[in-house]
């Protein structure tokens, strides 16, 4: 179950891991619905039998479908803020995809917090860094620098900032 924290606890946080996810199947019905919305059908993503010959034996999830993942598994582990009224993606320092995810595979989330700082306007700004398991592999998917924005009525800001 994914806890409530104040504000004021945020910054408390850094340097732990804030989060592990649940896992998430990456299955060919996934992977072809992301090359349908994207228009990637690239055939080591949509193709089994020719993919089978490829290096990776078999499909693999396009890049970008395991980043986007990062959200869902944002949702069910991080710790939700209690003042918060919106959360914004404000983007990636870094992005490197190490293994590939093949069909079928378990995936989840590890979720540091690197930096949580007060800006103007109700904003605080949280840096992650995320890397994404693949269950029974030695690598992971991705690792990556992820910046997202905790907004919240500037009344609540904590007097320590």
């Amino acid at each position: 179950m994914v806890k409530e924290i104040s504000l004021a606890d945020v910054r408390g946080l850094v340097g732990t891991e804030a989060g592990l996810s649940d896992w998430i199947v990456v299955d060919q019905t996934m992977i072809n619905a992301f090359a349908d919305a994207t228009h990637d059908h690239q055939f080591i993503h949509v193709d089994p039998a020719r993919a089978a010959d490829s290096p990776f034996g078999g499909t693999i999830a396009h890049g970008f479908l395991t980043l986007s993942l990062l959200s869902a598994m944002n949702y069910n582990c991080l710790p939700k803020v209690r003042e918060q009224t919106m959360g914004i993606n404000y983007g990636f320092d870094t992005v490197r995809f190490v293994a590939p995810v093949k069909s079928g595979a378990r995936i989840r989330g590890h979720f540091v917090l690197a930096e949580a700082r007060f800006r103007g306007g109700g904003m605080l700004m949280t840096t992650y860094d995320v890397s994404i398991e693949i269950e029974n592999e030695r690598k992971p998917a991705l690792t990556a620098r992820w910046t997202t924005i905790i907004q919240f009525d500037p009344k609540d800001r904590p007097e320590d900032h």
